[in-house]
Order: structure tokens, then C-alpha cells, then sequence
């Protein structure tokens, strides 16, 4: 990896890594990748890419190997408190918006309606004990952690814990295993992070591409490009109809002076519904289109 290269932690394998690389792709980067696999470069900036385990990332940033990295918020904020004695020196540059799921307590069906206080002075499975206790312990209830890397849904079947605390996407897992989902513990997406340690001024300007990018590419992710015709009189009801729309642009149409045609980008999803209610103040002709590309 180059000295003046901006390093890069990336997943190897995996949701993370399959979003992580389609967020590059949109930002413009082309990125090769060595025959073992453990390293890529990006043709169009200056940046090198170590792939790794998602849990090694955090450490990877924290100890300078790499400057940066895209980690799930979960396994970042794990690492945080685990390693909170060392000093933090690593922090999150910016959420991207993917990869999101929640870490869950879960309980056997068998418990019947519980709430959070029903853990008290229970054991819980869990692969990110230091999430969970803090949680537990932020709202006044005790229990003990049986630290898990993987299969924590199995744990009560075994009289490994009472419960677990686990990461769910849809809960199908935890519903196939007897389990039922009772607290949310924390809300997790993709997030870049960066270590604390100045860049050199080679490097810099590589993130700071790269970050104008990856906001674009957020910002144009929901954005809409509508045009429509409309009656002048309706303008200022139509603006406001228009979500997350900043001043749009109105421009005359030739030959009808009681008429004008609206351009706007909404910054939100344009639903059906919208498009209805611009309808009933007299708006034709409507046009909505993606937005590939976007500089905030």
C-alpha cells in the first residue's frame, strides 16, 4: 500500500462489502483487485483498499493501518466500549445509509408477554456484550453476558443463556428458533469511520473527494426530478406540495401566458399520492425522473 495513498478498510465478503462497493461504483471509482484478494486500487483516486474481516476493521482504523473504513455502526460502537481503556482514537466521518439492521433482546415464546425488566438477573447470549450491558444496565436492569461469535439463537436451547441479544434484519431466524423479539438495543447502518491521526496533504485531498462523492451519492439516492405544466396562479401551492423540494425553477411556456412549467429536485420519495394531489391544482403533463448523479 502507498505511502501517499489514502488506506482503506473494506469488507472482504458479505452485505456490507457488497453495499460498500456499489457506494464506490457510484462515486465514480473503479477499484482492481489484487489475485489474492486481500488488496484493490482505485484507478481514479488515489486510494487503496485492504479487505478484511468486518470485525478487524475497527482495529485496522484504530491502529493506523488504514485511515479509513466502512464498518457496520454495531460492530463499530462494540469496539468502542470494549476497547474504551485504550483511549478512542478512531471516530465516525459520516452514516451512509446501508446495510441497516437492529440488535434485538429476544426471549423464548415460552415467556409469554414479557418486557425488558423480565431479563432482570438473567444470562444473555449475545456477540456484542458490551452493547447489550450497557443497555441493560442504562435502564436499571442486572444480567450476566455469555459472549457468543455466532449461532446466539441456539443458546437457550442449550442452557448456554436465558435469552439472547441479536442482530435481526427480518426475525425470521429468531421466529425459526422458538425466540420472539422484545427491546430494540440498537439501531445500526453502514458508517465511515476514520482515524484521528492527521493525513498528509495527498491523502487529504483523496478523502475529501471522496467524501463530496459519497454525499452525492447519498443525496441523490431518494431525489427526484419533476417537471410539470401548471396553471401560474397555482405555483406556490404546488411548491409546497413538492417533498423536500428547495425553490423550484418556473419558466414561461410560449403562447400560453396563463400557464408555466415547474422544475424542482426533491430531496424525498415522490409517491403516487403527490403526484394525484398536484393533479387536482391543475398540474399536466407531470414527469418524474431519477437523479444519477448529484453535487449537495
Amino acid at each position: 500500500m502507498g505511502a501517499e495513498r489514502l488506506r482503506f478498510a473494506v469488507q472482504k465478503s458479505g452485505r456490507l462489502s457488497d453495499g460498500t462497493f456499489d457506494l464506490l461504483k457510484k462515486c465514480g471509482l473503479t477499484i482492481s483487485r489484487a489475485r489474492d484478494n486481500l488488496f484493490g486500487r482505485a484507478r481514479e483516486l488515489p486510494i487503496d483498499i485492504l479487505l478484511v474481516r468486518d470485525d478487524d476493521i475497527p482495529f485496522f482504523v484504530e491502529d493506523n493501518v488504514c485511515d479509513i473504513g466502512i464498518v457496520g455502526g454495531n460492530v463499530f460502537e462494540e469496539h468502542q466500549l470494549i476497547q474504551s481503556a485504550r483511549g478512542q482514537k478512531a471516530e465516525i466521518l459520516l452514516p451512509l445509509g446501508f446495510a441497516r439492521c437492529r440488535l434485538m433482546l429476544a426471549a423464548p415464546k415460552e415467556w409469554g408477554e414479557v418486557s425488558l425488566h423480565d431479563f432482570e438477573g438473567k444470562r444473555v447470549a449475545t456477540s456484542y456484550p458490551g452493547l447489550t450491558n450497557a443497555y441493560l444496565t442504562k435502564n436499571g436492569v442486572g444480567a450476566s453476558m455469555a459472549s457468543m461469535k455466532g449461532s446466539v439463537e441456539v443458546a437457550p436451547h442449550l442452557n448456554i443463556a436465558d435469552a439472547v441479544c441479536d442482530i435481526v434484519s427480518t426475525g425470521a431466524t429468531l421466529d425459526a428458533h422458538g425466540l420472539r423479539p422484545v427491546q430494540t438495543v440498537f439501531e445500526s447502518e453502514a458508517v465511515l469511520i476514520q482515524n484521528k491521526t492527521a493525513l498528509s496533504d495527498v491523502q487529504q485531498s483523496a478523502l475529501d473527494s471522496l467524501l463530496i462523492r459519497i454525499r452525492g451519492v447519498i443525496a441523490s439516492r431518494d431525489a427526484k426530478y419533476v417537471m410539470l405544466n401548471a396553471p401560474r396562479g397555482a405555483v406556490d401551492k404546488i411548491t409546497a406540495l413538492l417533498p423536500g423540494a428547495d425553490a423550484p425553477t418556473v419558466l414561461e411556456l410560449a403562447g400560453q401566458s396563463d400557464q408555466v412549467a415547474i422544475h424542482a429536485v426533491c430531496g424525498e420519495e415522490v409517491f403516487w399520492g403527490t403526484l394525484e394531489e398536484l393533479r387536482a391544482l391543475g398540474a399536466r403533463s407531470i414527469l418524474v425522473a431519477p437523479i444519477e448523479k448529484m453535487m449537495p
